[in-house]
């Protein structure tokens, strides 16, 4: 399968989504990989996990950078020996990524009832404005929320950080495609620009959201 999808958000940001419809072994023969990363995906016990790893290097081919372009600091975030920042995402049958010149974090998330069940593990500023009565859209809220603070932090990516105690998402419309938040951790402050939309496929069953959000 080429690419799902390709997003130009700026001149210098793009977002790129592959949805996963190979198998392990045609995957494998189209990219080369570093040791170091052949390691780690064959410490992989899960093959959808394996497929989406390496979806995400089909991805950056894209791109027209290679897995010997791509690494990884101390606490596994993503980089680039370059001016592009990168940020990673993979949900099930889909893998994306976002290439920008400026800081970013992306996020891709099946819209479940589940998440019903754990909103008041990373909820609480936000409580002020959801709905729970509105069960489709609560669950729909409710994945931008959780997308949008796992972009940031990826972004941020520090040892502490609290989803619910930390990081602030402010009131959406589902009808807009973005928001503003702010993460408040020791003595730093940091707002972000928001962005969501919704991804669906005629191959796979459910809804997924998208976020990505930029630190201003």
């Amino acid at each position: 399968m080429p690419l799902f999808q390709t997003i130009q958000c700026s001149e210098t940001t793009k977002i790129l989504i592959w949805e996963i419809t190979e198998s392990l072994e045609e995957l494998l023969s189209k990219v080369v990989l570093k040791e170091k990363t052949q390691k780690r995906l064959d410490g992989m016990k899960s093959q959808l996990h394996q497929r989406a790893f390496l979806s995400v290097r089909m991805l950056i081919q894209e791109m027209g950078f290679t897995d010997h372009d791509l690494h990884y600091d101390e606490f596994g975030k993503p980089y680039f020996d370059c001016h592009n920042h990168i940020s990673i995402t993979h949900s099930y049958h889909f893998a994306a990524i976002i290439i920008s010149h400026e800081t970013v974090g992306i996020d891709m998330e099946l819209q479940r009832e589940k998440i019903i069940r754990i909103a008041d593990k990373f909820t609480d500023y936000e409580g002020s404005y959801l709905e729970p009565d509105l069960t489709e859209e609560y669950v729909k809220k409710l994945t931008v929320i959780w997308g949008a603070k796992e972009a940031i932090f990826k972004i941020r990516n520090e040892k502490g950080i609290s989803f619910k105690d930390h990081i602030y998402v402010d009131d959406f419309s589902l009808n807009q495609p973005q928001t503003k938040a702010s993460l408040h951790f020791d003595d730093l402050i940091k707002d972000f620009d928001v962005h969501y939309k919704n991804i669906h496929s005629e191959n796979f069953e459910g809804n997924f959201t998208l976020v990505y959000a930029f630190e201003k």
